[in-house]
């Protein structure tokens, strides 16, 4: 995440951290959750409020959580009623330790760049019939808006930053934004799974 876009979190933390907080997810969740294992363990990535940590951890899953903001993971803690680590996609470096990864709209911060490594921390982090799902804006650039930084992808261009990893999607879809005077936003959603090599 460049210096920006972290300043814009920072300043914006409790803002940005109201505004998400209650909107509607289940249609994510029910993509999701039926390919991680029965109370397994879920990592969210770039969690922002903790809003989906926080459902997950009342389904009954293990629950890790990190942010590259040390605002808003202050206020996820908060929420969460548990820890929640600052830092970045880069600076993973666990193996084999989730049966799921939820990287909701925070996968788009990364420079393009730097997403073949990072897909690659992912892909280490997840046990071996580990699911990751991952959200972007549906497009093909990279774009500074409102002082953030955003890397916006489309299925084609996923599927060639997974080809240099062992990761492959099951599955991708488009859908609109869920929050308030934001309906015209599309979403590029996927669902990710180890191909295992023999």
């Amino acid at each position: 995440m460049s210096n920006t876009t972290l300043t814009y979190y920072n300043q914006n933390a409790k803002a940005f951290s109201d505004s998400t907080l209650n909107v509607d997810m289940s249609a994510l969740y029910a993509e999701f959750l039926p390919h991680v294992a029965q109370h397994g363990s879920i990592l969210d990535a770039g969690c922002g409020s903790a809003r989906d940590a926080a459902f997950f951890k009342a389904q009954g899953f293990t629950v890790s959580a990190f942010d590259a903001s040390p605002e808003l993971a202050e206020l996820a803690s908060s929420y969460l009623h548990q820890p929640v680590e600052v830092k970045t996609f880069q600076e993973l470096n666990c193996v084999n330790q989730y049966d799921g990864i939820w990287c909701c709209a925070s996968l788009l911060h990364v420079p393009k760049s730097e997403l073949p490594q990072v897909f690659l921390n992912l892909q280490n982090a997840l046990k071996p019939n580990g699911v990751l799902y991952v959200s972007f804006k549906y497009g093909t650039q990279e774009r500074v808006h409102n002082g953030r930084e955003f890397t916006d992808l489309n299925e084609n261009a996923l599927t060639h930053l997974l080809s240099h990893t062992q990761l492959k999607a099951i599955k991708q879809w488009q859908s609109v934004d869920q929050r308030p005077e934001r309906e015209s936003e599309v979403w590029l959603n996927a669902l990710i799974k180890v191909v295992h090599v023999l």
